[in-house]
């Protein structure tokens, strides 16, 4: 598909899950009432804004695709993590405990294993 973005999508999630787990370590919610992390907000966004890229140019290069892959599959692992990442949000910024910094983190490293997946269905690899 697209060369670098898989690899600046993995990278940002990693760094999301990082940061997550670094929640968990200092027994810190995700959201506290007082102060909330502008700067993970910052992060997950932009990973968000770049599934989106990847989703909206995968599909479209797959229909202009000149040999056969498993459509609905490459398509469910484009749409997944999109999905995914604003719910886990949703779920931990309800939750206002330590753990929500694990939901997040669960999000977060979901992402470089569908990215995996992605790409060995773009080469074939069923």
């Amino acid at each position: 598909m697209i060369d670098l973005l898989p690899t600046v999508l993995t990278v940002l999630a990693l760094a999301g899950a990082a940061w997550a787990v670094a929640l968990i370590v200092l027994n810190k919610p995700l959201l506290p009432v007082t102060k909330p992390k502008w700067g993970l907000a910052a992060l997950l966004a932009l990973l968000e804004a770049g599934l989106l890229v990847q989703a909206v140019i995968g599909i479209v290069k797959m229909t202009g695709l000149d040999r056969e892959i498993d459509k609905f599959s490459f398509v469910g692992y484009l749409v997944g993590p999109v999905v995914i990442l604003p719910l886990a949000l949703v779920w931990a910024a309800s939750e206002r405990t330590r753990w929500s910094g694990g939901v997040l983190a669960i999000a977060c490293f979901s992402v470089p294993v569908m990215i995996v997946r992605l790409g060995q269905i773009w080469a074939g690899h069923a």
